[in-house]
């Protein structure tokens, strides 16, 4: 893969000669920055394309005289190595105002307030998935400034945005969006970005224990993995990034990232971007709804908060859930009456492309040994090189070491993995490796038996080993593929 130079904010080009005194000229037109990402298939880092939004000056600090005393849940974690995800179900809650985040993580440990049992040195807080519809209500006119139209999305602005406040260490645990792209603008602070193709799905172990609609979560601790209990995740293409202030991160569709924040306080705005294949995936999200509640409801009606994530607040009746999935259904069919694609010839594709699966489950593990699992990365890759620079820079391979079991990202000052000119270190790996089995059937019967969270005394197959072989995104594909192919009958 060709990569482009490394760039930080602090190294940003000098304005060009084109530029009007006064006025910033952006190295992307909206309408080659939305080309760029609807077509790109490999994470980059957009510079100085956002050097003129008001957003740039978000510091908690100024957010919290904006918010003024207004009440902010934050998750508090704990600031530790094992080799078990922090899962949001896991965490503790607090509610309160920015200003006594801030305080309370100036290692003042108040003896009062919502932060008292919570010891600094010990724990972080992470306000995560804040929407400004929510959190500025009273104040839209905040809205205009996250200027996502300067990306090609007119209209797209702080309406359609996400806030994320945290502390040193905060962080969400490795998961991939079922829904979208991902646009994510660091305000504060620095964030490290660890990210896997969607091919390596396989070798992430996913689950939807605990749930949350559009998140399909890994059962690994991406930065202390127990690759005895999960031996193929060493086989992962790891993909890491620092995050600057100013730069504008991109994450395509299906990717799997671990965000962790190696600054005192971080500040982040993002936003999904819509994509066509949404509409099948909504489809595929009911259908996991439906069968997550209907189990987990079943084995213990009366302690959702177990696997629901908190971020689920929504009703999980199986009736509530049935109207879910047939509205999802509904829309699907109606995007192929209204888009400019002939119905027919959509429902052909979907037969042809089932008729190509084959309905096997195992397929989507089959790839050529020579190249075939860098398909999809690689050929694009080379038609995308050449728009790599200094203002738009690849997320590429890493072969960076992760730390030790006795060290941690809690240790030193978070500036491991960055130059001392601020550039990223991470190189491409100098041989190729071979990431896939050749017998599919042995790397499923691998996952599931590392599937287990018994000791091995134990046989005994749990509703949560049931769930991750029934909800594995393969078969929820395949599932919902049939279920489309059935309805598409009756038009």
């Amino acid at each position: 893969m060709a990569a482009g130079p490394r760039a930080t904010a602090d190294t940003a080009p000098a304005a060009g000669a084109g530029e009007v005194e006064g006025e910033h000229v952006k190295p992307f037109t909206p309408e080659k920055a939305k080309e760029i990402i609807m077509s790109l298939q490999q994470p980059a880092i957009f510079c100085n394309m956002a050097v003129d939004w008001p957003a740039q000056h978000w510091t908690a600090e100024h957010l919290s005289e904006v918010l003024h005393g207004k009440q902010i849940r934050f998750r508090m974690g704990m600031k530790r190595t094992d080799t078990v995800p922090q899962f949001e179900t896991t965490c503790g809650y607090v509610e309160a105002t920015l200003e006594e985040f801030l305080t309370w993580n100036c290692d003042q440990s108040p003896l009062s307030g919502p932060f008292r049992d919570y010891d600094h040195s010990k724990f972080w807080a992470y306000a995560d998935y804040k929407y400004f519809v929510s959190l500025f209500d009273d104040k839209t006119d905040i809205f205009e400034g996250v200027i996502w139209s300067d990306f090609g999305f007119p209209g797209r602005n702080g309406q359609q945005s996400t806030l994320w406040i945290g502390s040193m260490g905060a962080h969400t645990p490795c998961h991939l969006d079922s829904y979208g792209c991902n646009l994510v603008f660091q305000v504060q602070g620095r964030k490290r970005w660890h990210l896997f193709p969607p091919e390596d799905t396989p070798f992430l172990y996913p689950t939807r224990i605990p749930y949350e609609e559009s998140s399909v979560f890994s059962k690994i601790n991406v930065v202390n993995p127990d690759l005895k209990r999960f031996p193929r995740f060493c086989k992962a293409r790891r993909h890491m990034v620092t995050l600057n202030p100013g730069q504008v991160l991109f994450v395509p569709r299906h990717w799997w990232h671990y965000v962790e924040s190696i600054d005192p306080v971080t500040v982040s705005i993002n936003s999904w971007i819509e994509l066509e294949e949404d509409h099948q995936a909504r489809v595929e999200e009911a259908i996991t709804r439906i069968l997550v509640c209907a189990l987990k409801t079943a084995e213990d009606p009366h302690n959702t908060r177990a696997w629901l994530n908190p971020t689920e607040v929504e009703e999980t009746s199986h009736e509530v859930n049935c109207r879910y999935l047939n509205r999802a259904v509904s829309a699907l069919f109606d995007y192929y009456r209204t888009s400019k694609v002939v119905e027919v010839q959509a429902m052909r594709t979907n037969r042809e492309h089932m008729k190509k699966e084959g309905l096997n489950v195992h397929n989507y593990m089959e790839m050529e040994q020579t190249g075939g699992h860098d398909l999809s990365l690689g050929v694009v890759k080379q038609e995308a090189a050449s728009l790599f620079g200094p203002d738009l820079v690849p997320v590429i391979l890493t072969s960076e070491e992760l730390p030790s079991k006795t060290g941690s990202i809690f240790e030193g000052d978070g500036k491991d993995f960055v130059g001392e000119d601020g550039e990223h270190s991470g190189k491409l790996h100098c041989t190729k490796r071979q990431r896939m089995m050749s017998k599919s059937e042995d790397a499923i019967v691998e996952q599931n038996a590392s599937n287990s969270n018994m000791a091995p005394s134990q046989t005994l197959i749990s509703t949560d080993d049931l769930l991750d072989c029934l909800l594995n995104p393969q078969v929820t594909r395949i599932v919902a593929q049939l279920l489309i192919q059935g309805r598409s009958l009756w038009f």
